[in-house]
């Protein structure tokens, strides 16, 4: 698909994937709707997207609110939106017993509820264009369940699930459907600790500029498949789906280390349960 002229809404713009995923589209010639919670952040990206600035819009919206979802899937009812980038998302480190009722409910509903009811919403909006895309931005806990991040994978799980199946609901219509799944990322979303975890545990971490090329040039080249980012954790990914016995005896090997990092994690700086809203994915 070319991106030359097209007009694409991006949830989670104002973090680190979000940010990098504007510059780069911007840079392809696409007009954007940049939308999160953070009004300075959004204006000073929108701003910094020259020569076409004025091409882009913010649009300031918690979308955990049905009334912002709605606000937004009207403001660009005239827009001819063409691709819709749910990339908004929260993640929690944290073992399940030690979460909090609220934040469960938060993680759940922005990773998962919010992509669905904002894709039910612009879908009208998007069958009217000659070509158009939806794109979820999911992650490599959506295919392997990893301890400390139950509510994180579960959400996950869902919107491949949801992804693979509209996906196929829309096979007779002109809408594509792509979920990307980012390994671990190097953003603000990921505490200290997390960070300490990975590097003690030699999980490769991507920069948020990569995974934003990698989305870019899928788009480009029209490859829709579903894509789990990095190696090994592709290979990861297809041993769990076929043999996760494996898996739960390679983690269990582990535990222990991850459940020090998750303990550590909570206690850092005094946050409750290391969780962080960055609108953007792990």
């Amino acid at each position: 698909m070319q991106l030359t002229g097209k007009t694409v809404v991006l949830t989670g713009a104002a973090g680190g994937i979000g940010q990098c995923l504007a510059r780069q589209l911007a840079d392809a010639g696409a007009r954007l709707v940049l939308v999160g919670r953070d009004p300075a952040a959004l204006e000073k990206l929108r701003i910094q997207l020259a020569p076409l600035s004025r091409a882009h819009q913010a649009f300031i919206a918690d979308l955990r609110q049905q009334k912002a979802r709605k606000a937004l899937a009207d403001a660009c009812g005239e827009l001819q939106v063409d691709i819709l980038i749910n990339n908004a998302g929260t993640g929690e480190f944290n073992w399940l017993e030690d979460s909090s009722t609220e934040a469960i409910a938060d993680l759940l509903d922005l990773n998962l509820n919010v992509p669905i009811q904002l894709t039910r919403l612009f879908l009208p909006v998007l069958k009217q264009r000659p070509e158009a895309a939806i794109v979820n931005i999911g992650s490599a806990l959506g295919s392997i369940g990893y301890p400390g991040y139950s509510v994180y994978s579960a959400s996950k799980f869902g919107l491949r699930g949801f992804s693979e199946a509209l996906r196929r609901e829309l096979g007779d219509t002109a809408i594509r459907v792509m979920h990307l799944a980012p390994r671990a990322t190097r953003t603000s979303l990921n505490s200290d600790r997390v960070v300490a975890m990975n590097d003690a545990m030699g999980v490769a971490m991507d920069s948020p500029d990569f995974v934003a090329s990698i989305l870019v040039a899928r788009i480009r080249a029209d490859r829709w498949s579903v894509r789990v980012l990095g190696w090994p954790e592709r290979l990861y990914a297809w041993i769990n789906a076929v043999a996760p016995g494996m898996t739960d005896s390679s983690i269990r090997k582990q535990l222990a280390r991850i459940r020090g990092f998750a303990q550590d994690n909570r206690r850092q700086d005094g946050r409750e349960a290391g969780i962080s809203h960055t609108g953007e994915t792990l």
